[in-house]
């Protein structure tokens, strides 16, 4: 995939805010498409097997799906519900402590209901992989120290850049049992909603290059995911303004 360019995203965004505000109407069906499409995306890049089908029939319908794992089910009800909280805190232009504790919380709690919303007590090591991660003694400093940087980083960068390193900051820190990238682009789409950007979303076809982006970031290098969430960003503007043209049909 060819690489897009903040000036792209900058005259897309331009394009989608010409159709604002929108309609209470258009609003609504906007969340809940995004619902299914960020749920179903964030959970099989982490390796869930429900389809996006699948998503939808368990969140809509409530209906279990035959011969998939209960957790699967879970990790799609959770997700949606941390879905929620997010555009309530995009209300707001600051980013805390206890927004990214709440967003894992959501995420966890039918999981593992005494580590949801709590930072590991155990080191963690992935098998095949070579990145290093901090051992749990420094992680509430960590998180402390990350979270007082988010305005400074706001006000530095454009944007989507820094969305993106909220995102690595979170994930190299990696404070979880488990579901820290899951909490991560949940940060990431907060930080882009509070700036007037739309639902992010990175696809499962593209797993390879976000866990090899993600690797790089580990061993120092930032620019490849960087890039890659730029192109994600003006991917999901071209999807936005494709459905706003489709609403705005008479």
């Amino acid at each position: 995939m060819v690489g897009k360019t903040i000036k792209q995203v900058d005259t897309l965004q331009k394009e989608i805010n010409k159709y604002r505000p929108l309609p209470r109407n258009a609003l609504k069906q906007l969340r809940e498409y995004y619902r299914i499409g960020l749920t179903y995306s964030s959970n099989a890049l982490e390796g869930n097997s429900l389809t996006e089908t699948e998503t939808k029939i368990v969140l809509e319908e409530g209906i279990t799906i035959g011969g998939k794992p209960l957790r699967d089910h879970y990790e799609a009800i959770g997700h949606s519900e941390a879905y929620d909280r997010l555009f309530r805190f995009s209300k707001k232009r600051t980013i805390t402590e206890e927004n990214i504790l709440e967003f894992h919380r959501l995420f966890f709690y039918r999981i593992d209901k005494n580590n949801a919303g709590v930072y590991r007590k155990v080191p963690i090591l992935l098998a095949g992989v070579d990145v290093k991660f901090p051992p749990p003694s420094k992680i509430k400093t960590l998180m402390q120290e990350f979270v007082r940087e988010i305005p400074l980083l706001m006000e530095k960068r454009h944007s989507v850049e820094y969305s993106a390193l909220l995102h690595l900051r979170l994930v190299n820190i990696h404070p979880f049992i488990d579901g820290n990238g899951r909490t991560a682009r949940l940060l990431m789409n907060l930080a882009l909603l509070q700036a007037g950007y739309v639902i992010t979303i990175i696809p499962p076809v593209l797993r390879r290059e976000y866990l090899d982006s993600l690797r790089a970031s580990n061993r120092g290098d930032n620019k490849p995911f960087i890039d890659l969430i730029v192109t994600m960003v003006y991917e999901s503007q071209k999807d936005y303004l494709r459905i706003l043209q489709t609403l705005n049909e008479k």
